[in-house]
């Protein structure tokens, strides 16, 4: 044991103060009676750790690099007393709130109240009963905690203010008091104002802050706030003394005597001029396209719907105008993304030259004014994204209205624009549907509208079609087909079938064609339905995916089954050119049914080649290098160059149907396919025609020189299961050459 303070032996661990048991708070007592100190001790020990002092100078000479939860004083002391050494000590950093309890064998007052003007907490008179000196340090503690956790909160929360540049503030009236007094402001609160803690604000000299028609407007507002006892919420621009504007929220509650009359206010002020700059600008954002400065989304469905609910009152019609460009993504892929930014940005300027247009829309202006004709400023054109365009028109006297703007847009379109120093047009689409007829709401509207863009892009594109009962059922019908579409891999309910292709110069079948199908459980889609559509949506892509692997899987199944070592064709679309992984799709199509890969052949149509011809051409010479085969559908139907014939790795030319069927009808038909046969030979490439139905057809291809058919005459798409014994049962003789007449006719035997 070593000799602690005052030359009293204490223990090791409290000789060093800073370590104890968490649990276990630390008491400095201070006492020169060794009686005492000993009572003291033994009544605390049992809770407490102790560190003992036996007078003011060697307590305070502790205490100058520690802190501890509690100090017990004895009052009276030789040389420096408890009254004097509390004093002392509640001037070192740190001990504003420790506790301190006097120890005292004086029950006058005037000790007690020395003990409190000295900074103690509490006294505790010297007895008998020192069990009850235990429960009284732990209550000084709870209260110290709670002080503590006091004084934190309201540090916070000056903290909290002062960053968020609001203060407190209570305003006390009394009827017989001026308007203007009884306002009391807190530190933060001054300093909103630009005052500082020890300045005086009154109200009047607040209301002076503010331009003479606000304060007029603000002081009429509390007078019926006082009236009524309602709740102050306002945002005030204001001119403060150094010179700043701002903006400062007042927002106060009422405040209530015993007798439940209003006594005052408490609230706080807040500046909120950078709030209120960024609202401003975010509100403009939210509200504004950002590349054409048109109204976005947003800000056009909150103008129709005020448009409507005026029509409702007024009972007069409203137009939606639904604005598509056409070939847009030709601009895109063609000129560039940025050239398409351009095109959209001249177009705009175009659509707002066709409709009154109001660029300043507010929704406080509005919901003042909409009583009267200023609703006509909800008209505009909208930009919903991409190339769609909305014009709403919020008076008209009928269908004819609407469908002039729509002309006077198709009109301004045709001009020729000049994009990236190119001259190029814009043609669009327009859909019109009118409130009420065609939709009690925005929604409704804005859903036929689309549809009757649609129906104008069906019917050949630069056209205005108005929604009427012919197409009332097509825009849900092909929302749930397009739903249904986007599950149909999912619920296996995709199939593949299966047409032959037939050498009849040989009689033998070379290969089969896979076209996809859709069973629902109630019909067989068309794919003149479905492949449109899932071309749009992008599902083509994985439809593709799964085509490949399937049509792969019957070839290979055919061939253990029946001895088929033919090959099969399948569709390629577009998009599907844009995948990096292609080769290793096909690759591994293929390979993992053991195939090689020359016995899958690639159909791509002329429009796919022409549209993405540097993007495919490197993809299409690496599936050439792998033996893929690959054939052009529907020859001859395109208005492209040949010149890719020559430069594309092509193995086949597929004649379209529409030549076949006008064999025997008229002699172009029988020109162009001898053409195309030639165009083929020459360049040492295979030639098939499509959709024969009749022997009179065949008899003509072949004497043609297109010995390779497919079609009605043979056989109709069929699916794997059924189409695999006709492989093996297929038998034709070969086709023997027929003369003609001079007509072209063939020659009965």
């Amino acid at each position: 044991m070593d000799l602690g303070c005052g030359g009293r032996a204490v223990s090791q661990r409290h000789q060093i103060p800073g370590i104890h048991p968490p649990d276990r708070p630390r008491v400095l007592l201070v006492d020169d009676d060794e009686v005492n100190l000993m009572l003291t001790r033994a009544a605390l020990s049992a809770e407490f750790d102790i560190v003992e002092a036996t007078n003011g100078n060697d307590a305070l000479r502790m205490v100058s690099g520690w802190v501890p939860d509690l100090v017990v004083l004895d009052a009276i002391m030789p040389g420096l007393d408890g009254f004097d050494t509390c004093r002392e000590m509640r001037s070192y950093y740190g001990f504003e709130h420790v506790p301190v309890l006097m120890l005292t064998g004086l029950e006058d007052d005037a000790s007690v109240q020395r003990a409190f003007q000295a900074g103690a907490t509490d006294f505790f008179v010297k007895s008998n009963q020192w069990s009850l000196l235990t429960q009284r340090l732990h209550y000084m503690l709870r209260t110290a905690r709670t002080n503590r956790e006091l004084e934190r909160s309201k540090s916070n929360l000056a903290r909290a203010q002062y960053l968020a540049r609001m203060g407190s503030f209570d305003w006390w009236y009394s009827p017989d008091l001026p308007l203007g007094s009884g306002l009391e402001l807190s530190e933060q609160a001054l300093r909103v104002f630009g005052y500082g803690p020890e300045e005086h604000l009154s109200l009047r000299e607040i209301l002076h802050m503010l331009d003479t028609a606000d304060r007029v407007a603000l002081f009429r507002q509390l007078r019926l706030v006082l009236r009524n006892v309602n709740v102050i919420a306002n945002d005030i621009p204001m001119h403060l003394p150094d010179g700043r504007d701002r903006v400062i929220h007042v927002e106060a509650e009422p405040e209530f005597g015993d007798l439940g009359q209003c006594i005052g206010y408490r609230g706080i002020v807040q500046d909120v001029t950078d709030r209120r700059h960024a609202e401003d600008s975010i509100r403009r954002l939210a509200s504004t396209d950002a590349l054409t400065t048109l109204p976005n989304r947003r800000q056009l469905m909150i103008r129709a719907e005020r448009a409507l609910e005026v029509a409702r009152d007024r009972g007069h019609l409203v137009a939606l105008l639904m604005i598509d460009l056409d070939r847009f993504k030709n601009i895109n892929d063609t000129l560039g993304h940025f050239a398409g930014d351009e095109l959209l940005i001249e177009v705009s300027a175009r659509l707002r030259a066709c409709v009154r247009h109001c660029d300043q829309f507010n929704d406080l202006v509005v919901v003042e004014t909409v009583g009267n004709r200023s609703h006509r400023q909800l008209e505009g054109v909208a930009r919903l994204g991409g190339d769609e365009f909305v014009a709403l028109l919020p008076e008209v006297h009928d269908v004819s209205d609407a469908e002039r703007v729509g002309r006077r847009i198709l009109d301004a379109l045709r001009e020729p624009l000049y994009v990236s120093g190119q001259e190029c047009f814009a043609t669009a689409s327009i859909g019109i549907a009118l409130y009420p007829r065609d939709g009690e709401n925005v929604t409704d509207l804005m859903r036929n509208a689309d549809v009757a863009m649609y129906a104008a892009k069906t019917a050949g594109r630069n056209n205005c079609v108005t929604y009427g009962p012919s197409l009332a059922g097509r825009g849900p019908e092909m929302l749930e087909l397009e739903t249904a579409l986007h599950k149909a891999i999912e619920r296996d309910e995709l199939r593949l079938y299966y047409q032959p292709k037939i050498d009849v110069a040989k009689g033998c079948v070379v290969g089969v064609e896979a076209l996809m199908r859709w069973q629902r459980p109630d019909r067989l889609v068309s794919p003149a339905d479905f492949i449109p559509l899932a071309e749009e949506t992008g599902l083509i892509v994985p439809m593709t995916e799964w085509a490949l692997r399937e049509a792969t899987r019957q070839v290979r199944a055919w061939q253990d089954e029946y001895g088929y070592l033919g090959g099969v064709a399948v569709n390629m679309p577009s998009r599907m050119f844009h995948r990096s992984d292609l080769l290793e799709l096909v690759t591994s199509s293929v390979g993992v049914h053991g195939l090689r890969p020359d016995r899958l052949l690639l159909e791509l149509t002329e429009g796919t080649l022409m549209t993405n011809i540097d993007a495919i051409l490197p993809t299409l010479r690496e599936l050439n290098e792998l033996g893929v085969r690959i054939s052009v559908d529907d020859f001859g139907t395109g208005y492209s160059s040949l010149a890719y014939l020559t430069t594309l790795p092509i193995s086949e030319l597929k004649i379209d149907r529409s030549f076949v069927q006008n064999l025997g009808v008229t002699h172009k038909g029988k020109a162009v396919i001898t053409t195309i046969v030639a165009l083929a030979r020459a360049l040492g490439l295979s030639v098939i025609a499509e959709g024969v139905e009749t022997q009179a057809q065949a008899h003509i291809l072949h004497r043609q020189g297109c010995t390779t058919m497919q079609g009605y005459l043979f056989s109709r798409p069929v699916d794997g299961a059924s189409l695999g014994p006709w492989l093996r049962d297929f038998q034709l003789a070969p086709m023997a050459e027929v003369p003609e007449d001079d007509e072209g006719q063939t020659v009965s035997a």
